[in-house]
């Protein structure tokens, strides 16, 4: 025989139904990928397909290869081992990249804790009171009891209570933890980034700063040298006193400049020590030549969508901005009805022995909506809020990727520029080489005068430090290419996770 549904049952399955239909949604926008610039270049006239070359170390032309990935461990392109030794230790030793991963680890977690909201919360409690009540018979607490005097109550037992995610609060919170551990995993990989090209632009400026000292130095020795014999040269009147005081002056010039190069170069270190996660004292590192490094003959540039999914400043701002999403998300659904399940059984007795007998327990259930009526405004300007910081969310990541971009442009164009000036500097270095001997010369046969050859060595000094720095330019310049075009890194490679390298959380 069937039963009949009393009205107000019908009435309460009627809502429990509606309830659960509504469980499956969510309040709030869904969160979309911005679309990348509709380009296929990054600069305003297409980049020929190789720079210019010149005849001299270092000078060799570089192929663009468009459209081509950046390698993860784009600095073994330079052919150095001690490079590729510094920038390994540097990533597994650095207390940057430890903080990082800590900090993803962190946001892993509260994700983790954020998914506990869609289960039931269930508890356990044991207490023990002692109290007096008067004038009142006590019944249930395992026999009959007078409250004249003082006595003893112990109970226990547990409680649940659910929060139905009818309007999907929890899930949109959830979301913005998810898409928060999304941007401490994308500055986890800039942190990789950052630290590999810095280790590689500190070691190619420490290894032309070690030249510039060299060749320094060896102006000071020669000078040194030229003092001596033009003192001598005067002492027997075949050379004026002017001529002693032109290489006195060249002298205190060229030792002027020697200690700031060596400051610099001490500071480079310093600091390469500091990326390589050790102290000043502690570092130990082989030196590095500029001929000791191959500058890469092909350059893969990435397409412009590539730079946006890869670059990890870019897939950082894009969680953001999908957290940002998922608040509006959460504020909505702050202002609508909330519907609590909760419930509780226990015990109540004079005697801790006494627990759970007969006669001890009690229970209770009730379901519960709150509607919130008035709040001041609270929960609509919290909402509007919350649709502001995604507005600006999504005009950060604009800005971003249009910085990013620019990156990649001026590190082409630099990379251009910087083969054409190596040329012209190349030739300048090598016209003033062939001066010098040529002026040497002339001096020995008495063609010139000292001011004339001090002024020819002047010349070569100043062409052969900018040649060191031009070539140094054309090595730093590529690695800020492979750093601007997202260094080849992607926070969901399992392969990199499943070995400990760039682009997973392990320790190592």
């Amino acid at each position: 025989m069937t039963k009949l549904i009393p009205a107000s049952g019908r009435v309460a399955v009627a809502v429990a139904v509606a309830f659960l239909a509504l469980a499956g949604c969510a309040v709030g926008p869904n969160y979309r990928e911005p679309a990348a610039p509709a380009v296929d270049r990054y600069t305003v006239k297409p980049l020929p397909q190789a720079t210019t070359s010149a005849g001299t170390t270092g000078g060799d032309a570089q192929r663009f290869l468009a459209g081509q990935s950046v390698p993860q461990q784009w600095w073994t392109a330079f052919g150095n081992a001690e490079l590729d030794r510094r920038v390994q230790q540097a990533l597994a030793h650095s207390p940057t990249v430890a903080g990082a991963q800590a900090a993803l680890r962190q946001a892993e977690e509260t994700v983790k804790a954020a998914r506990g909201g869609l289960f039931p919360a269930l508890d356990g409690s044991a207490g023990a009171v002692r109290q007096q009540q008067s004038g009142a018979q006590f019944a249930g607490f395992g026999g009959n009891f007078s409250g004249s005097k003082p006595f003893n109550v112990f109970n226990a037992g547990v409680s649940v209570g659910y929060v139905f995610d009818v309007f999907g609060g929890v899930r949109r919170g959830i979301e913005a933890q998810n898409a928060a551990a999304e941007v401490q995993r994308a500055k986890l990989d800039a942190t990789y980034l950052t630290l590999a090209a810095n280790v590689v632009t500190a070691s190619l400026q420490e290894a032309s700063l070690r030249e510039q000292v060299a060749s320094a130095a060896k102006v000071v020795d020669d000078l040194t040298k030229e003092l001596a014999i033009a003192k001598k040269q005067q002492a027997i009147g075949s050379k004026s006193f002017s001529d002693t005081l032109a290489v006195r002056t060249e002298l205190a010039t060229a030792a002027v400049a020697l200690p700031g190069l060596r400051q610099q170069l001490a500071a480079t270190q310093n600091q390469l020590a500091t990326y390589l996660g050790v102290t000043p004292a502690q570092l130990d590192i082989h030196p590095i030549t500029l001929d000791q490094v191959t500058l890469p003959a092909t350059i893969p540039v990435s397409l412009p969508s590539t730079v946006v999914a890869q670059r990890p400043d870019i897939r950082a701002a894009a969680a953001q901005l999908h957290a940002a999403t998922a608040a509006v998300g959460v504020a909505t659904a702050d202002m609508l009805p909330k519907l609590t399940l909760s419930g509780s059984a226990g015990s109540q007795a004079l005697h801790s022995s006494g627990l759970f007998k007969a006669g001890t327990g009690a229970w209770s259930i009730g379901f519960n909506i709150l509607q919130p009526l008035f709040h001041g405004g609270q929960l609509l300007h919290q909402k509007r809020a919350a649709q502001a910081g995604m507005d600006a969310a999504l005009a950060n990541w604009q800005q971003v990727v249009l910085t990013a971009f620019q990156n990649v442009a001026d590190s082409l164009q630099a990379l251009d520029y910087d083969a054409a000036s190596l040329k012209a500097v190349a030739t300048a270095e090598h016209d003033a080489s062939k001066l010098l001997d040529l002026t040497r010369a002339q001096y020995r046969i008495g063609a010139v005068g000292y001011v004339n050859l001090l002024t020819a060595e002047q010349a070569y000094q100043a062409a052969r430090v900018a040649l060191i720095k031009s070539r140094t330019a054309r090595l730093t310049d590529t690695a800020a290419l492979y750093a601007a075009l997202g260094g080849g890194w992607h926070g969901n490679d399992q392969d990199q996770a499943a070995n400990g390298q760039p682009g997973s959380t392990s320790r190592k």
